[in-house]
């Protein structure tokens, strides 16, 4: 039954892996539209060789109108799926208000009002029905524990240099932390825009530079391999484990635990950073070892502390409840 709806696909890297127009950022999801609508997650149970199985499906706006659905084996990613079972991905456009995708072994889905349907076109019958769901962070909303350093909790930038509230509420991108940080505990939640039209890194781009130093990239990186520049990459340095990226205006969340790394009195590097980090409650680094600073942020590697720096790359990524602990 599974390959239904797996068929023979083009990858969605193929589709979003070069900057193109980037189109209008959306940042309020009651103006995003009906592509908007149809965007995001899926899931059904199915029963194969006498065992029941998830499947998800991630589809993903392309702009006008123009889709691609990412097929998940075994469940969404964090989920079920494992970089071990083959995902696949399925071209749709929408018409009339309903999504049709691409046919193949007499087979198509259509995707309308938060449903998709497999429908045999030799017999009219719908064989499979995937859901949409809209999963939250374990972590979201997380409140600073007693002791925490309070970075930005919507009221004021006073922790930051340049820093600026957005929508009334949010902290905007292109900001450093006043407060320095060796060893600690990082909590910080962002929202993409919605740029339907945009690829790769035109599309929702940001960075979280851990001590002006190491950059855990922010992007609309939804449906996409998880590469290092992507969502959850630590840039030129480490893919994700998974990629946990939600669609785009989700409230998503970095969770991070870092050691710094360690110098001698002649400033020689004795021990790399080391990083934890949770995507949307997920692990997606597990006791990393950082082998060098990536660009965009301070010069080089050097003794002490460092500041957290959100990048400005030009697109309307928001930020909000941010805090750390020191170890």
């Amino acid at each position: 039954m599974l390959r239904i709806f797996l068929g023979t696909f083009v990858l969605l890297t193929a589709v979003a892996g070069s900057a193109c127009g980037a189109g209008p950022a959306i940042t309020d999801p009651a103006k995003a539209g009906p592509d908007f609508e149809a965007q995001g997650e899926y899931v059904a149970e199915m029963e194969r060789e006498g065992e029941k199985r998830k499947i998800g499906v991630q589809v993903i706006a392309l702009g006008k109108g123009e889709f691609e659905a990412v097929v998940y084996p075994g469940g969404l990613p964090g989920d079920g799926w494992t970089r071990d079972d083959e995902k696949r991905s399925h071209k749709g456009k929408m018409k009339d208000g309903v999504v049709i995708f691409e046919a193949h072994d007499n087979h198509h889905g259509e995707l309308k009002d938060g449903l998709i349907k497999v429908i045999n076109d030799a017999e009219q019958q719908t064989m499979l029905e995937l859901k949409k769901v809209e999963r939250k962070s374990p972590t979201l909303d997380n409140k600073p524990p007693a002791g925490a350093i309070v970075l930005f909790d919507g009221k004021n930038t006073d922790a930051w240099q340049g820093g600026k509230i957005v929508d009334d509420k949010y902290l905007g991108v292109g900001t450093t932390s006043k407060e320095e940080f060796q060893d600690f505990t990082l909590h910080l939640e962002f929202q993409t825009p919605f740029m339907a039209e945009a690829r790769g890194q035109a599309r929702g781009n940001s960075g979280m530079y851990l001590q002006n130093r190491y950059e855990v990239q922010v992007l609309d990186s939804f449906g996409l391999e998880g590469a290092d520049n992507e969502c959850g990459g630590i840039y030129q340095i480490a893919k994700p484990i998974v990629n946990m990226c939600y669609p785009p205006l989700s409230w998503q969340t970095y969770d991070v635990e870092m050691t710094g790394a360690r110098f001698d009195a002649d400033g020689k590097r004795t021990q790399k950073a080391i990083v934890t980090i949770k995507h949307n409650g997920v692990v997606i680094h597990d006791k990393l070892e950082l082998k060098d600073k990536t660009p965009g942020g301070a010069a080089r590697e050097f003794p002490g502390k460092g500041p957290l720096m959100l990048q400005n790359h030009g697109d309307p990524v928001r930020f909000r409840n941010i805090w750390a602990v020191m170890k």
